[in-house]
């Protein structure tokens, strides 16, 4: 019994040094901003989204279809529950650059939320800087 307890105290002794060492000085410079979002949009060059940048104030961005098809790719679509949730919109950034984004959507394209572009428009004006990906806020 008494070599049990040794062995028992050495290993929680050593448990908790290594976990120490592991959790040392890993600090991330990550951050994310997560916005409501007032309609989506999709198109042939990605989703235009509106989200709120301020009070009656209206953000609207470009996220290019690439981000999403491509494994491990910049842009995730997440679909909501059924319920009453709200779709948002995150932006992951590590340092000053874009990490990735999730969007949040209503899993039904018939919610007020999905909204449709009128033929002719140009839509390319949402998708020239996708590269900097910059949210805008009052």
């Amino acid at each position: 019994m008494k070599k049990l307890m040794i062995v028992l105290f050495f290993m929680a002794l050593n448990t908790s040094v290594f976990a120490q060492s592991n959790s040392g000085n890993n600090t991330s410079d990550m951050y994310y901003y997560n916005v409501p979002v007032e309609r989506i949009y999709a198109s042939s060059e990605g989703y235009i989204i509106q989200y709120r940048k301020g009070i009656n104030q209206l953000g609207v961005i470009g996220i290019p279809n690439e981000w999403f098809v491509k494994a491990g790719g910049k842009a995730e679509l997440m679909k909501l529950p059924p319920g009453k949730n709200w779709p948002t919109m995150s932006v992951f950034y590590k340092g000053d650059q874009l990490s990735h984004i999730r969007l949040y959507v209503h899993h039904k394209r018939t919610h007020s939320t999905w909204g449709s572009i009128p033929q002719g428009t140009d839509v390319a004006k949402y998708f020239k800087d996708a590269d900097s990906f910059r949210l805008e806020f009052e």
